[in-house]
């Protein structure tokens, strides 16, 4: 890959100080508008590779690397730099505290609607999805990151600094976790509502008869449909699930369902207010919510054992959700036995509005329920396809025409309304992180291709998007360095180069999933191995014959050569079935010096 995942990372890590540290303060994203989500996303660029990516590590100083040290030098020393996290770790987590209780607003990230006014202080107190799903990554890495710090530091100041940010950082995971279990539904409709029509027309890719299609794809879903009848935990039953008419769609909404049930096996000290949004999922807030999810099952939290009692039993109820959502967005985009859903673009949601921007989210959830099918390379490589169009009609990959539409999809970016109850106001979320989404799936499916043309053929659409994301950097003021300023790409757009945290974090995580890939082996070909194998036999044969027919005493300068290209052919043979490519090059190497000596006495013939 074009991409060098640890120098960026560096990179970036000194832009975020250079903006977010003046003083000996930490300075907040947007002073006038700040955020659970804004202010959680600012730390996540520093705390996801720090906590994810080993080389990074800051919780023991004496393992901290020198040039890790360097990036971050604003903060202090390699001693000083776990002190500051701390400290303003712990500042985040007071801050979005209300009377002992973890709250999870959105503020300046919801908008309103074009036809309405401003919203208020009330409307923009909502908790959010994506607050309750950032949150759980945000935690996970508080606390693994303060268990280990803990164990390098004497100072019984310290431990208190770090044991009040662990029960705060607790008490903030278990409420997070509520919330998704709160925000999660099942929406259930007739074949002959408007939901159902859409869904069945997206999903017969065939043109066969409409009732043939409803009764094949609930037969697909059986197993879907039986957990999503005996869920019970933060849910009412699901009506009408059973009914062959009746189809459905499940996943998270975009915050506490109005009238949702309440938790009743944790603490009371967790206030779980009446709920205010719709009782049907978004997609965007499902890919969000998978994703914080996901990280409650990871090895680290695992390995750490960073979960108490009542969060292992939320995990249990997340997970069943977790993996029924997946299975069921796979069944759908990957419906039928010729074209897919998902291919043919762009997706169309039951609310019936259609965008690349839905197609690249149902790719997300897809490529999560394939994988956990244990995936083929075939179906991993025809998703991988579909974000390589994406690119393509996302202007990414092609250059736009005058007045493209598609240019939208970066500034100002997909609209999504976000309904509620009656008592509640219609407000709306604006979506406009294509680019490094599209980038972190991209590099998400190459991880997992074991063809080596496939994951080579995915890397290149990565390299691409990557770099259109380069030319899209902050070029001056306090975000330089960071993103976004789609401007610099697209010049028709007029944006001011603001520094979004939101656009940066989603890099950072790229770049994470770009360094798990860039320490994997890579991917063997049986082509190659084969090639290897027969150059392998050609130079032992000739080694062997060399020394036959030397003089190979001891301590001469014949002896010590040959002996050299003996361990080169050890080694070639040794790493021939896991790079066979590295045993080519070694043994091209021993088959030219064995030509040498050949030349030397005059042998042109090879022996023959």
């Amino acid at each position: 890959m074009k991409i060098a995942p640890r120098q960026e990372i560096l990179s970036i890590w000194r832009s975020v100080v250079q903006a977010s540290w003046e003083g000996g303060e930490w300075r907040w994203g947007d002073p006038e508008g700040r955020n659970s989500i804004l202010d959680a996303e600012q730390l996540l660029c520093i705390m996801l590779p720090a906590t994810e990516v080993p080389r990074f590590r800051l919780d023991v100083p004496d393992e901290t690397e020198d040039d890790v040290a360097d990036a971050l030098k604003r903060l202090g020393s390699k001693v000083q730099i776990p002190q500051v996290l701390v400290r303003v770790l712990t500042e985040y987590h007071k801050r979005y505290s209300r009377d002992g209780t973890p709250i999870f607003t959105a503020g300046s990230y919801l908008s309103p609607l074009p036809s309405t006014g401003a919203l208020n202080e009330t409307e923009q107190s909502y908790d959010i999805v994506e607050s309750f799903a950032l949150s759980v990554t945000l935690t996970l890495a508080t606390l693994g990151f303060c268990q280990v710090y803990r164990a390098s530091v004497q100072s019984d100041r310290q431990h208190r600094q770090i044991d009040e940010l662990i029960t705060l950082a607790n008490d903030r995971l278990t409420a997070a976790m509520i919330g998704l279990l709160r925000s999660f539904t099942v929406l259930v409709y007739h074949v002959d509502s408007d939901e159902g029509r859409i869904l069945t027309r997206t999903v017969n890719q065939s043109a066969e008869d409409r009732d043939v299609v409803v009764r094949k794809l609930r037969d697909k879903l059986r197993p879907t449909i039986a957990g999503l009848r005996d869920l019970t935990v933060g849910i009412s039953s699901v009506s009408g699930i059973g009914e062959a008419k009746n189809l459905l769609e499940c996943g998270w909404s975009w915050g506490i369902i109005d009238e949702s049930s309440k938790i009743d096996f944790v603490s009371p000290r967790y206030r779980q207010e009446p709920g205010y949004a719709v009782d049907e999922p978004y997609l965007y807030f499902t890919v969000q919510a998978l994703d914080g999810i996901a990280d409650l099952f990871s090895s680290r939290t695992v390995l750490l054992g960073l979960l108490d009692e009542d969060q292992l039993r939320l995990r249990s109820a997340l997970q069943l959700r977790f993996e029924l959502t997946q299975n069921y967005w796979w069944t759908v985009a990957g419906f039928g036995s010729e074209r897919w859903p998902l291919e043919d673009l762009p997706w169309r949601t039951t609310d019936n509005i259609e965008s690349d921007y839905f197609s690249l989210l149902v790719t997300s959830i897809a490529t999560r329920g394939l994988l956990g099918q244990r995936s083929n390379d075939a179906d991993l490589g025809r998703l991988g396809q579909v974000l390589t169009e994406l690119a393509n009609r996302a202007r990414i990959t092609r250059r736009p025409s005058e007045n493209d539409g598609a240019v939208a999809l970066h500034q100002p970016g997909v609209g999504i309304g976000l309904s509620g109850s009656e008592k509640r106001a219609v407000v709306q979320w604006v979506a406009a992180d294509f680019a490094p989404l599209l980038l972190k799936r991209s590099i998400r499916i190459a991880r997992h291709l074991q063809d080596p043309r496939l994951r080579a053929r995915q890397q290149s659409t990565a390299d691409q998007v990557w770099e259109h994301l380069v030319e899209r950097r902050i070029v001056k003021g306090e975000g330089a360095g960071l993103w976004d300023q789609p401007s610099l790409v697209f010049p028709e757009l007029t944006d001011d180069g603001r520094l979004s945290w939101h656009h940066t974090v989603r890099v950072v995580e790229s770049l994470v999933f770009a360094a798990d890939l860039a320490v994997t082996q890579p991917l063997p070909s049986s082509d190659l191995e084969a090639y290897a194998h027969d150059l392998l036999y050609e130079a032992e044969h000739l080694l062997d014959r060399e020394r036959l027919i030397n003089s190979t005493m001891p301590g001469t300068k014949l002896a010590d050569a040959l002996e050299r290209l003996k361990i080169l052919l050890q080694r070639a043979r040794l790493v021939v079935e896991a790079r066979p490519g590295t045993s080519v090059a070694l043994v091209s190497e021993v088959l030219r010096e064995l030509d040498k000596l050949a030349a030397a006495r005059g042998d042109e013939t090879g022996g023959r």
